[in-house]
């Protein structure tokens, strides 16, 4: 065998074991929590109600996803503005728990190892020359990057989609705002009212909204909710709808008028967008008509004539 299968090797049983270790977790931790759960179920009096919901099917259906998790809380992979920055990403992505950044550093973790081992494993498939243990290694590291970074576009792609539900769906509920509003229903239950109609037409949309009517309702400050619904949708007719209720507040117009008008300019871009998407769809489709339809036609049209043409030539 040669040195450098026996160093391939090692690496791929040392990652195999590192990552089993890190996912399977031992016993004895599950035993520590079931028994902290009994202590404090004794001393509060409640004994068998802790027992029985120690072993919930929901508790182990997100047990991998609590390792994962786990795993990207013990590995300081990124700065905290890095960790900020994929932060934000998760919440407009719609993952708001407080571990959704352990979990995608975990998970970013597990696929870049994933990527190497095929990239390990794809090496002897890699063309001899030069240094042939310096291309293998530069093959497993490439790799491994490459694995880090997948992850984060499968992010951005669910963002993008997040984004274009959210803005398919913005001018009706601004139309329902302004039935509410016009009704005599304050902003907040105006906004948990829409979230309420739009359940199943746009959840991303209704989940956002509900989340800012309850922070309304709290007695949050309605500009500091306004600023959070732009930053967690990030779309810029939600950022020009918050900073025009937040006007509406500090300076006393009402706020039906605003809503109406900012619903006749998303309805405006709206159409605009679809005009501009039809004035393209000339220019798009050119090429597959040259591609397909025009060698259709031609064939067609000259396809008698060339039968007829070897039709004399074997009559000659």
């Amino acid at each position: 065998m040669k040195t450098f299968d026996v160093i391939s090797l090692l690496a791929l049983m040392l990652l195999l074991g590192w990552a089993a270790l890190a996912l399977a977790g031992p016993r004895s931790r599950v035993r520590t929590q079931i028994a902290q759960r009994m202590r404090l179920a004794t001393s509060l009096g409640n004994a068998a109600p802790a027992a029985t919901s120690v072993l919930r099917p929901a508790d182990l259906k997100r047990g991998l996803f609590q390792r994962v998790a786990a795993l990207g809380e013990r590995v300081p992979m990124l700065d905290p503005t890095q960790r900020d920055a994929l932060k934000r990403k998760l919440i407009r992505a719609g993952f708001r728990d407080p571990r959704a950044l352990s979990t995608m550093i975990g998970v970013k973790l597990l696929s870049g190892a994933l990527a190497g081992l095929a990239a390990l494993a794809l090496a002897p498939m890699i063309p001899r020359f030069g240094d042939y243990l310096v291309i293998r290694l530069i093959a497993m590291a490439g790799g491994f990057v490459i694995g880090l970074i997948a992850p984060e576009y499968a992010l951005g792609a669910l963002i993008a989609r997040r984004r274009k539900k959210i803005s398919a769906c913005l001018a009706d509920a601004l139309d329902l705002l302004v039935i509410c509003t016009n009704a005599g229903n304050s902003l907040a239950v105006s906004v948990k009212r829409v979230a309420y109609e739009l359940r199943n037409i746009c959840p991303p949309l209704s989940d956002e909204l509900t989340l800012t009517a309850d922070e309304l309702q709290i007695g949050s400050d309605q500009a500091t909710a306004l600023r959070n619904l732009a930053a967690r949708v990030d779309v810029p007719s939600v950022h020009a709808l918050a900073t025009t209720l937040i006007q509406s507040q500090q300076y006393g117009t009402p706020i039906t008028q605003a809503l109406r008008t900012l619903s006749h300019i998303e309805r405006a871009e709206q159409l605009t967008a679809l005009e501009e998407k039809s004035a393209k769809l000339a220019t798009k489709i050119t090429l597959p008509m040259m591609l397909f339809i025009l060698p259709t036609v031609g064939l067609i049209a000259a396809g008698p004539a060339v039968i007829r043409l070897l039709a004399v030539f074997r009559a000659q």
